[in-house]
């Protein structure tokens, strides 16, 4: 199994994207705690994503370091963000047998 860790990103409260979410993926990567990190970006966190401007900087640093996001399409859709998602370089795509997937599998997953 490969060192990687997911984290599913649910909670769209600001404060815990800045000083968990972000923190710890970018920290992750950064300091090789991990070779592969993705955050999961589902529900609400998608419409935060697609209209916070610190979010979408937290995003860029964190790419710019090697951190995957990716997104739920039912749920971009759904909220009308899929474009501007898709526009942050956040991958766009349906997720349930992904999330399944990281779970049947044992893989390390984070939920927030």
């Amino acid at each position: 199994m490969a060192d990687k860790l997911t984290i599913l990103w649910t909670n769209a409260d600001k404060i815990t994207a800045e000083k968990m979410v972000f923190m710890y993926a970018i920290n992750s990567k950064t300091h090789g705690w991990w070779e592969e990190v993705t955050v999961l970006i589902w529900g609400a966190t998608a419409k935060l994503t697609a209209e916070d401007l610190l979010i979408q900087q937290n995003i860029e640093l964190a790419q710019h370091v090697g951190v995957r996001f990716i997104a739920c399409k039912a749920c971009a859709d759904q909220l009308s963000v899929s474009e501007a998602l898709t526009d942050l370089g956040v991958e766009v795509t349906y997720t349930g047998e992904l999330l399944t997937e990281i779970i049947k599998e044992g893989e390390k997953l984070i939920t927030i």
